[in-house]
C-alpha cells in the first residue's frame, strides 16, 4: 500500500506525541513537511524529531504528495485552516476541539462533509486499551442497563503553564478547563455511556490565576438512556491527580482511572486492563505514552484508505461539544438545559 502524504500545521507543545506516533506509521504515512510562522519551532520541531518542515502554509496546500493535514493550532484558527484543506483536496485530521463552539464546530463538520473530505478529530482517550475493552464490553450488555456514570478530571496547571501569552483567555483558546482539559475525558464518558440529555452546572474562575474563562467546573446530568452522574472538572488541584469515569449498572460496575479499567461483576471474575496511572494532569501536560494517539492516527489514515469515516469522525465530535456548550449555558442562567445537536 502507498503511503499517505501528511503536513502538520503547528508545532508548538501538541506536536510531541504525534511526531513520535508518526514515526512509528512510517510504513503508512510519510510526512512531507511541518509548517509553523515561527521559523525557531520549525528549527526545533526539525531537530527533535528529524522531519522535514517547510516555511509557507501555501507550501503543503498546493503539494499534491500531500493528502492530509494534520491541524495542531489553537481553537480559534480551526476553522480557516480546516476550510483550506478540504477546498485543496486534503483529508483533515484536526486536534480537539473542532471549534471554540457547537454551531461553529457543526459548521466546520457540515462544510468538510460537503468537500468529501475525511474529517478526524483527536480524541486518542477512545483509543486507550481500556477504554476499547470497556467499550466492547458495554456493546455486548456485560454491565447490564447503565444507571449512574461520573466522571472526575482533577487536575493541575501551574503558574508556568498559564505564562504562555494567551493561555486560559477566550481570545486564544476559547475556553477553559471544559473545552480545553476536561473534553477528553468527556468525550470518552459520552462515547461509553452515551449522549447526555439534560445538565444543570456551575462554571467558576478562581483566584489563583488571571484568566478570563473556567478553571472550576461541576455539572449534574441525565444522559439520553436514563442514566444520571456528575461531573467534577478543574485545573486547580496540586499536584492533579488522574482522571476517573465511573460506571454503575444492573450487571456490574466498572472503573476507568487514567489508563487503567478495572470491570466488577457479581459471580465473575475481576476484570483489569493495566494502563498508566497517569495521563497528563499534573504540572507537564504531555507526561503520557503517545501510543493512544498512534491507534487514533493509524484508524484515520486506514478511514482514507477504506472510504469510511475514521472512529473519532468530526460528527461524533459534536456531542461533546454540545455537552460544553450546555453546562456554559446552564452556569450562565443558574437553570437546567437540555443537551442538543441542534
Amino acid at each position: 500500500m502507498a503511503k499517505i502524504g501528511i503536513g502538520i500545521v503547528g508545532l508548538g507543545m501538541a506536536v510531541k506525541p504525534h511526531a513520535l506516533a508518526l514515526h512509528e506509521l512510517a510504513q503508512k504515512a510519510e510526512v512531507i513537511g511541518a509548517f509553523s510562522p515561527s521559523a525557531s519551532r520549525r528549527i526545533e520541531f526539525a531537530k527533535a524529531y528529524g522531519l522535514p518542515t517547510v516555511d509557507s502554509l501555501t507550501a503543503l496546500l498546493d503539494d499534491a504528495r500531500v493528502q492530509a493535514l494534520l491541524i495542531l493550532t489553537p481553537p480559534r484558527t480551526h476553522a480557516e485552516l480546516a476550510l483550506q484543506a478540504a477546498k485543496a483536496g486534503k483529508h483533515v485530521l484536526l486536534e480537539k476541539p473542532i471549534d471554540v463552539d457547537l454551531p461553529s464546530a457543526r459548521a466546520l463538520v457540515d462544510a468538510v462533509e460537503r468537500a468529501r473530505r475525511v474529517l478526524g478529530v483527536v480524541f486518542q482517550h477512545r483509543f486507550r486499551p481500556g477504554a476499547l475493552a470497556l467499550h466492547r464490553l458495554l456493546a455486548e450488555g456485560e454491565l447490564g442497563e447503565l444507571v449512574s456514570v461520573s466522571a472526575s478530571i482533577r487536575w493541575w496547571r501551574s503558574a508556568e503553564y498559564y505564562a504562555q501569552p494567551g493561555r486560559g483567555m477566550r481570545a486564544r483558546d476559547g475556553g477553559g478547563v471544559l473545552l480545553t482539559q476536561a473534553i477528553h475525558t468527556l468525550d470518552l464518558l459520552l462515547d461509553l455511556a452515551g449522549p447526555a440529555a439534560r445538565v444543570m452546572a456551575a462554571c467558576r474562575t478562581s483566584r489563583l490565576r488571571n484568566i478570563d474563562t473556567e478553571d472550576v467546573a461541576c455539572a449534574a446530568l441525565i444522559y439520553a438512556s436514563g442514566a444520571v452522574g456528575v461531573i467534577d472538572a478543574t485545573t486547580t488541584a496540586f499536584p492533579g491527580y488522574p482522571e476517573r469515569i465511573e460506571f454503575a449498572g444492573t450487571g456490574g460496575s466498572a472503573v476507568i482511572e487514567a489508563e487503567k479499567l478495572v470491570v466488577q461483576r457479581p459471580g465473575k471474575p475481576l476484570l483489569e486492563v493495566e494502563g498508566a496511572s497517569a495521563g497528563g494532569g499534573g504540572a507537564d501536560p504531555m507526561a503520557f505514552s503517545p501510543a493512544s494517539h498512534r491507534r487514533l492516527i493509524e484508524d484515520f489514515l486506514d478511514a482514507i484508505v477504506e472510504g469510511r469515516a475514521p472512529r473519532v469522525s468530526g460528527r461524533s465530535a459534536l456531542a461533546v461539544q454540545a455537552l460544553i456548550d450546555a453546562m456554559l449555558a446552564s452556569s450562565a442562567s443558574g437553570a437546567p438545559v437540555d443537551v442538543t445537536l441542534v
